[in-house]
Order: structure tokens, then C-alpha cells, then sequence
């Protein structure tokens, strides 16, 4: 079977976690929270593009710290559902292409990317568009997941990033979860070439260490299994750290 990798229409109506207001604020709190770290200016005069914004939920929260903020998505009902239940003078939601965004360049001074790379048809591609829009010294939060991870959380299958990707079709095909496996993952090192024409500053490790820092215990509750082996990877073996958050910076002299 060849592999068709195209948008994925309608997503939010086959993801819960798309509409689950109480989890999106929580990731939105989390993005606050570095980008007061990372950003030597006030967050209320930024301007904010958010690529896969789906639901809204996430820049609803957004826009209560932010100058502006557009969320675009490819999958118009949850571009209309976002437009009808949030409603802000500085929030805009648009059907957008990540991949070919419609702003000029040098447009935003931030721009969200959570959890989408593995999503489009070229995640190239729309990293390059991501570069094209920021402000020069603006930043994308980039919140990644690694192929190297024990569980695929779009299908709950173990080791279904890991393997080689025409079986990975047959899998979810045998175990009756889809026609093949759309999203594209990608290893540590392959995420570090996608964003290599970015400075990049790690909060990865950052996050795990002190998530109450970063409002991140609701991933990792200081003081558990979970969390003391979550530092454990991260030290010794972060490549296999199953995620990561990056804070991506278009050089100041790139105009």
C-alpha cells in the first residue's frame, strides 16, 4: 500500500483531547510560564501566531497575556467552534495552512508550534514558513515529541513511532485503529536538523527538573517514579526522552 500523507481534516472530531478545556489551559499555563522566562520584554506587547490551534483553548488563555493572538488550523469546524465560544478583542481564529502561512514575513514575535510537526505533509516546509513569519529575534515554542517513545499516543499502541513505517501501516491497520499510519515522527537528531536554521534554546530539561517552576507537575508530580526516572533519561540518555520543549530563535540579524 503506498503511503498517503495528507492533511488530516476534521481532526478535533476524531481527538478528544482537542476539546479538553482542563488539559489545553494546563499546556497553555506551561507556555506562559517559559516564554516570561525566555523573553526580555513584556508579553503584552507581543504579537502571537499559534499553527494548529484547533479548538482555541489553548490561545483563549493565550490572549490574557499577549498583545494579539491568531490561531490557524487546516480543520475549519474547529476553527468555527474556537470563533463562536472564544471571543476577545485581540484573538483571531483563521483556516490556515501551516505550510503556507498568510502573513508577511516578520510578522509575529512568537510563534506556537505544540505538537503539530507530526501532523502536516511536510513538516519542513512548515518550519521554514514559521522562520519566514517571526520577527528577526522573535521565538517559536516548539513542543516535539520523539519517535523513540514506549507508547503512540494517537492510537495508544506501543512501539508504533519505533518501527519501520510500512509495518507500522500493517499495525494499525491489523489492530483496527485506521487505514495507515499518518503521523511522521522523528528521533531527537532528526528533530534537531528540522529546526537547525534556529538558535535553540533547551527547556526540556529545565521543565523536568523543577516542573513547579514551569507549572508542568500535572506531566511530572515532583517527588514520583515517574519523575525521578524522567531525570534519570534526561541526564544519561536524552535521546530518549519521549518529548521535548524548545525555544527557537530566528537570529537578530536575519532580516
Amino acid at each position: 500500500m503506498t503511503e498517503q500523507r495528507n492533511y488530516q481534516p476534521g481532526f478535533s472530531q476524531i481527538n478528544s483531547a482537542m476539546h479538553d478545556s482542563h488539559g489545553r489551559r494546563k499546556k497553555a499555563v506551561t507556555m506562559v510560564a517559559v516564554c516570561k522566562d525566555v523573553f526580555n520584554t513584556e508579553l503584552s506587547e507581543l504579537g502571537v501566531l499559534d499553527v494548529g490551534g484547533s479548538t482555541g483553548h489553548i490561545d483563549d488563555y493565550l490572549a490574557n497575556f499577549f498583545k494579539s493572538v491568531r490561531g490557524i488550523d487546516i480543520d475549519q469546524e474547529a476553527v468555527e467552534n474556537a470563533s463562536q465560544s472564544f471571543q476577545k478583542d485581540n484573538l483571531e481564529f483563521n483556516v490556515g495552512d501551516a505550510m503556507e502561512i498568510d502573513a508577511s514575513p516578520s510578522s509575529f514575535d512568537l510563534v506556537i508550534c505544540s505538537q503539530v510537526y507530526e501532523h502536516v505533509p511536510d513538516a519542513r516546509k512548515m518550519m521554514s514558513e514559521i522562520y519566514r513569519v517571526l520577527k528577526p529575534g522573535g521565538y517559536c515554542y516548539f513542543a516535539a515529541s520523539n519517535r523513540l517513545m514506549w507508547n503512540e499516543p494517537h492510537y495508544n499502541l506501543p512501539l508504533l513511532s519505533v518501527i519501520p513505517r510500512p509495518l507500522a501501516h500493517y499495525y494499525v491497520r491489523k489492530m483496527g485503529k485506521a487505514d495507515f499510519y499518518h503521523e511522521l515522527h522523528f528521533s531527537y537528531w532528526g528533530l534537531k536538523k528540522l529546526v537547525n536554521q534556529f538558535e535553540l534554546t533547551d527547556y526540556t530539561k529545565k521543565i523536568i527538573n523543577d516542573p513547579e517552576c514551569y507549572h508542568a507537575d500535572y506531566m511530572l508530580k515532583p517527588g514520583t517514579l515517574k519523575h525521578r526516572v524522567a531525570k534519570v533519561i534526561s541526564k544519561f540518555c536524552f535521546w530518549l526522552t519521549p518529548g521535548y520543549i524548545w525555544m527557537l530563535r530566528k537570529p537578530v540579524n536575519d532580516k
